[in-house]
Formats: C-alpha cells, sequence, structure tokens
C-alpha cells in the first residue's frame, strides 16, 4: 500500500535518513574512503571510516522505519498508523482543494461465529475480509483495522467525489465482505454496516474530527439495522449531543420521577374484554416535553441504569395493579419488558419476589417480556435459569418481537413460554396482503400445536383485527385498540370499552354470533 509523501523538512530529513541508511549508499563507501585519504592523507582516511558508521547510525535513528506499522492481516494498518496517514491525507486534501472520503465498516455476526466454529475461523474470516477490502480499493487508499470486527478506509484525494460516488464506494465493500466465506468446509455469512464522512463535511479541522464524524455515520447505521449505509450529517452530530445530554440526566429523571410507565391495553379476540397491559417506559422531560423511547432508551443503556428501569416500572406497574384491584378494575395481568442484561441479574428472582410480596400480588399477575432475540442467542447459563424459575415461580413469559430473532422451536420449549407475541411487521397489512396471511397463519397453527397463547402487536386498523380473530390469534394490543397513556387515562378508557362491548358481536371460529 503507497505511503502519501510527506511535506517540507519531514520530507527532507527523511530523504537524507534513506540516502544515508539505505543499501545503495553502501555502494558510495569504498569511493568516500579513497576521496578521505586523497585529500587528507591517512589522517582523513581514519576520520572518515570513523564518521561513516556514526553517519549511518544517525540515518537510522532519524529515519526510523520508513515503513508504516501494519497489523497481521496482511498489509492492513494499524490503528494509529492508519490515524497518522488519515492526518497526512486530511491536510493534503484541504491545501490542494482535492476531496477524499473516510469509511468506517463493521462486521456483524463475528461472535455467532467465535461461538459455533472457534476462534481460527473468526482469524480466517477477518484475513479474508481484509483481502477482500484491499481487492475493492485502489493501491494508494488506505485501510485500518480499528477494532476486532472493525475497518475503516481512507481514500486517496481525487478532484471529483461526491455523495452518489461515496454511496456507491460504500455499497461495493459492503457487497465484497457479504459474499459467502468458506472456511474448513463450513460456509459463513456475516453482514457489513457502513458508515462514511467526506472531508468537506467533517465537523472539525483535523483528521480527527473526520475519523469520528465517519464513526458517527457507522453508529447511525447500526441503529438502523444491519447491512446498512449511512453518510454522516450535522442532524447526526447534534443527536449524538443530545444523547449524551440525555445520559448525563437520565439518572436523575428515573430518581425523579420523570420517567414512568404508560400503559397500553390488550384485549381478547374472543370476548373484546381487557385481558392485560403492557407497561411501556415514557419520558416526560420538563424542558423538552416527552422525549420517545428510540431517543432516550440508548441513553439509559449507555449510562448503565438498565437495572434501574426495570425497578422503576417494575414498582410503577405493580402499583397500577393494586390501584385497578382497589377500583374493582379487572385486569388480569401487567406485561414488564426485560432485556438481556436485567435477566442476567442473579439476584433478579429475589427483587421480583420480594416486589410481589410488598404489593401483595400473586405472581401470575406479572407477565416478563422478553425479546425474542435474547432466547435465540441465549446458551445455559444464568438467563436461562432465571426464565425457567420466574415461571415457576408462577410468573407469565411472553415471548416478544416473534418472527425476528430466529428462536426455534426448541429455544420456545425449554423457556417455558406462555405466549408468544407476533411482530407488528407481520400484522401491517395482513387483511390485504396473503402473504401476510400465510405468515400469521403459520405461526398460529404452529402456537396452537405447542399449546401456547398468541398476541398480535402493531394492531392498527378494524380490518386487522377482524382478520387475526378469524384466523385464531387470542390477543390484541395496538393502536387501533389504544395507544399508550399515562395510568391517570385508564380508568376512563377501562370504562368506556367496558361500556362499549355490550354493543360488539363476539367472534368465535370465524362467526359473528
Amino acid at each position: 500500500m503507497a505511503i502519501h509523501r510527506l511535506s517540507g523538512l519531514t520530507q527532507l530529513r527523511q530523504s537524507f535518513a534513506a540516502l544515508l541508511s539505505g543499501q545503495a549508499a553502501l555502494a558510495f563507501l569504498p569511493a568516500l574512503t579513497l576521496l578521505a585519504f586523497w585529500i587528507g592523507g591517512e589522517m582523513a582516511l581514519i576520520a572518515a571510516s570513523a564518521a561513516l558508521p556514526l553517519l549511518f547510525l544517525a540515518g537510522q535513528r532519524f529515519g526510523g522505519n520508513s515503513q508504516a506499522p501494519q497489523d497481521a492481516l496482511g498489509g492492513i494498518l494499524q490503528r494509529s498508523a492508519f490515524e497518522e496517514l488519515a492526518e497526512q491525507v486530511f491536510q493534503t486534501a484541504q491545501s490542494r482543494g482535492r476531496l477524499s472520503a473516510t469509511c468506517f465498516i463493521a462486521l456483524e455476526g463475528l461472535d455467532q461465529i467465535i461461538e459455533r466454529h472457534g476462534q481460527t475461523a473468526a482469524d480466517t474470516v477477518l484475513r479474508q475480509s481484509g483481502e477482500r477490502l484491499q481487492g475493492a480499493l485502489r493501491d494508494d487508499d488506505l485501510i485500518g483495522k480499528m477494532g476486532e470486527a472493525r475497518f475503516a478506509v481512507c481514500t486517496a484525494p481525487v478532484r471529483q467525489l461526491d455523495l452518489e460516488l461515496c454511496i456507491q464506494l460504500a455499497g461495493r465493500l459492503q457487497s465484497a465482505l457479504e459474499e459467502p466465506f468458506f472456511v474448513d468446509g463450513v460456509t459463513i455469512y456475516l453482514t457489513a454496516s457502513v458508515g462514511f464522512c467526506l472531508n468537506t463535511r467533517t465537523p472539525g479541522r483535523d483528521a480527527a474530527a473526520w475519523l469520528a464524524a465517519a464513526a458517527t455515520a457507522l453508529r447511525s447505521a447500526q441503529r438502523r439495522g444491519p447491512s446498512s449505509i449511512r453518510a454522516f450529517s450535522d442532524q447526526m452530530r447534534r443527536e449524538t449531543e443530545s444523547r449524551a445530554e440525555l445520559r448525563e440526566e437520565v439518572a436523575q429523571a428515573l430518581d425523579s420521577g420523570q420517567i414512568q410507565p404508560w400503559f397500553q391495553p390488550q384485549i381478547s379476540t374472543d370476548t373484546g374484554q381487557i385481558t392485560g397491559f403492557e407497561a411501556l417506559a415514557r419520558w416526560n422531560h420538563p424542558v423538552q416535553g416527552m422525549i420517545p423511547p428510540s431517543d432516550f432508551l440508548p441513553a439509559v443503556e449507555e449510562a448503565g441504569l438498565l437495572e434501574r428501569l426495570a425497578e422503576v416500572m417494575m414498582y410503577h406497574a405493580f402499583a397500577a395493579l393494586k390501584a385497578w384491584d382497589g377500583s374493582g378494575t379487572v385486569v388480569p395481568q401487567i406485561g414488564v419488558n426485560f432485556a438481556g442484561g436485567e435477566l442476567a441479574n442473579p439476584r433478579l428472582i429475589d427483587k421480583i419476589t420480594w416486589e410481589l410480596d410488598r404489593f401483595d400480588l400473586s405472581p401470575d399477575r406479572l407477565a416478563i417480556e422478553v425479546l425474542e432475540t435474547v432466547v435465540a442467542s441465549t446458551a445455559d447459563d444464568v438467563i436461562t435459569r432465571n426464565i425457567n424459575a420466574l415461571r415457576k415461580l408462577g410468573c407469565r413469559i411472553d415471548l416478544d418481537d416473534f418472527g425476528t430473532g430466529h428462536a426455534s422451536i426448541a429455544s420456545i420449549r425449554r423457556f417455558s413460554v406462555s405466549r408468544i407475541k407476533i411482530d407488528r411487521s407481520f400484522v401491517m397489512k395482513a387483511d390485504r396482503d396473503p402473504d401476510q396471511q400465510r405468515m400469521i397463519s403459520a405461526i398460529l397453527t404452529m402456537a396452537e400445536r405447542l399449546g401456547i397463547e398468541t398476541l398480535a402487536e402493531g394492531v392498527e386498523t378494524v380490518g386487522e383485527h377482524v382478520l387475526l380473530a378469524q384466523l385464531g390469534c387470542d390477543h390484541v394490543q395496538g393502536f387501533g385498540i389504544a395507544r399508550p397513556m399515562p395510568f391517570e387515562q385508564t380508568l376512563d378508557w377501562i370504562a368506556r370499552h367496558n361500556a362499549k362491548l355490550q354493543d360488539v358481536p363476539r367472534i368465535m371460529n370465524g362467526r359473528a354470533t
């Protein structure tokens, strides 16, 4: 890989050092010693013989290693060398009015490769990934390894480079990495996300800001899902700054009651009766107003406060159950979301048992909502033991976002799942899309054979509601039923809903009665 020229004094010093310490200098040694003897006699010959080795060593001292440090992955630059050379590219492009781009690339799925095929296979995939990137770039473009599964690219300055060309470059790099890898007779697939930034769009005046912008674009791409490509924008910078501010405020928000659950009802497709509520975190900021969960939940996670959030949600959910009971309102259960981090807490069972006793509630009133991705990727560890212990305690286990995490039937049985929640991506427009109907029918048939209840999320229209009832889905939830609401509004909503049930025909086995 070619190294860009240095400028000014640095270039002159290295050129001089190369002349003194390079192999070509050895050819001139006899001539230099004879010249010294001819000019100054024996004393000059002795002085030259002593001085030339010192000059040779000085050349090596000041010139250093002319090769940039490289990673073991066949010519890929180490991070420090890449950053140093990227600075040279940035300054050259700025001074000459040229254009360049940096790309940050993250390989997704490497952990699964290590689990299934071992570290040696992962190392082979990384080496081949580096080779593929080199094959997709020009000789004078730079490639660096920025982490275990992360690479960076810095393109050589050119006269013409725009957003469309950068997207094409990112797509080419992504496609190269997503071709199947063949390791010891096994076919391995990875996905790759890419974030990039043009030097003309960098928020700072040096390569550090340039690279940071590309890294920000990569994080934005990863939040959108696997195999995403994103270009850096000022909006991303503002979002990053906003998340940093939220991260600093989130602890106080949890303690002061700014973050509390809002409740979304779940109803039976058979009777229309309320069968439960799901508790969903909402942040009512005193200055910014309502902050979307997609904005503040990452801040909670980054601040390491997911466990504290679960405690707050559980406390207020149990308090809501007691308030409903006290008003004579029938709400059989409430669902609380638990992420992998909370489920990995060895003290989780004790904490939940203590809270249930504190509010004098039976365990069957609590539904533990677990993402399907957690179940699909969990081995026989503390998460497995906690989920099974909660089931034995009497809590219900709801498998959330079913259809997105590739959980096996064996996993569903191993965790004694009570109910699967069909992801809204399958529900959307199901009343008009035959393919959606077939997917839902397949899920419902599987659940029926396994003896598991079903709930469809994201129901927004009457047509979707009716179809799901006809297909045999047990429960529905979504904006078409009701949006999440603060506790103060739930009692009025429940009263209005129950009043309407007298006028709604019951739907049983696809027939209205």
